[in-house]
């Protein structure tokens, strides 16, 4: 009896930054190296596969053995680079947080999806910058009973999670104004969340100063309404009204690419927040 041929493994484009992105190639620096440390061909395998994959962009292949599971034990795979977002970028050094969907065959043929977001460390460097570390996420297990916000998120149609933004909501490790927010913002909003919790700098790049995101108290998004936060051709009346109706849902911090007027610190603008929308909680 002949062997049945397996269903081919998705195979999306690569993403590419679009012409609106600050320092566009160190995106495009940090998502090929995660391309190629997340995907390969039936029998591509192994970290010696992994390392050559990596020699090959001209970087150090020992960073393939800082894949985590970004390298599972499966003989193919594949992977969906959903968004590429700054995590930080200064003059010389940089985080790429690599947001990622993965799909994976086993030996007995079936296949499993999944994903993570690597925290990608860069350093400039000619002719192009550097990939430094490189940090995938894990997101912690599923809580045995979830809040009744977090189950009616994962529910609704107008937020597009990514696999690890939906992992740690399932895990229960968010603050309750997180998923609240999330959903007072897609009545008017259709939004598409990038980071929330696992995968983001545990302290704000370039400083000592925590994060919001790891302690649970804060997400991000990078399209609204389907228009991307980075594209110049989304309007900018669009990114500010979502920004203030963020504060009005209970943010304290709210980052973006556009000056929005507001007492003290509640909005903020710089190059690492160009590309997405940070909405941070105190509580």
């Amino acid at each position: 009896m002949p062997t049945a041929t397996p269903t081919p493994l998705p195979q999306p484009p690569l993403w590419q930054p679009g012409p609106s992105e600050i320092q566009p190639d160190v995106k495009r620096r940090a998502v090929e190296l995660v391309a190629a440390l997340g995907a390969w061909p039936p029998g591509g395998q192994g970290v010696e596969a992994a390392r050559a994959r990596v020699a090959a962009l001209g970087l150090p292949p020992a960073l393939a053995d800082q894949a985590g599971p970004l390298a599972p034990a499966a003989p193919e795979a594949s992977l969906e680079v959903i968004v590429a977002q700054y995590g930080g970028i200064l003059a010389d050094s940089a985080s790429v947080l690599v947001v990622c969907r993965q799909w994976t065959r086993s030996p007995d043929g079936s296949v499993a999806e999944g994903g993570t977001t690597v925290d990608v460390r860069l350093s400039r460097a000619e002719p192009r910058w550097t990939v430094t570390e490189l940090h995938p996420g894990v997101a912690g297990p599923a809580a045995a009973s979830p809040p009744a916000a977090v189950a009616r998120v994962l529910a609704e149609p107008r937020i597009e999670l990514p696999p690890e933004a939906a992992a740690d909501l399932r895990s229960g490790t968010l603050h309750d104004s997180v998923p609240e927010a999330m959903l007072r913002l897609a009545g008017p909003y259709t939004l598409s969340v990038s980071v929330v919790r696992t995968g983001h700098p545990l302290d704000v790049f370039g400083t000592t100063r925590p994060s919001d995101h790891p302690l649970g108290r804060a997400f991000d998004v990078w399209r609204i309404d389907g228009m991307a936060v980075v594209d110049a051709a989304t309007p900018r009346q669009l990114i500010a009204s979502f920004m203030r109706d963020a504060a009005a849902a209970g943010s304290y911090n709210v980052g973006g690419p556009v000056v929005v007027p507001g007492a003290g610190n509640l909005f903020f603008t710089d190059d690492t927040h160009h590309d997405h929308c940070h909405v941070g909680f105190d509580h």
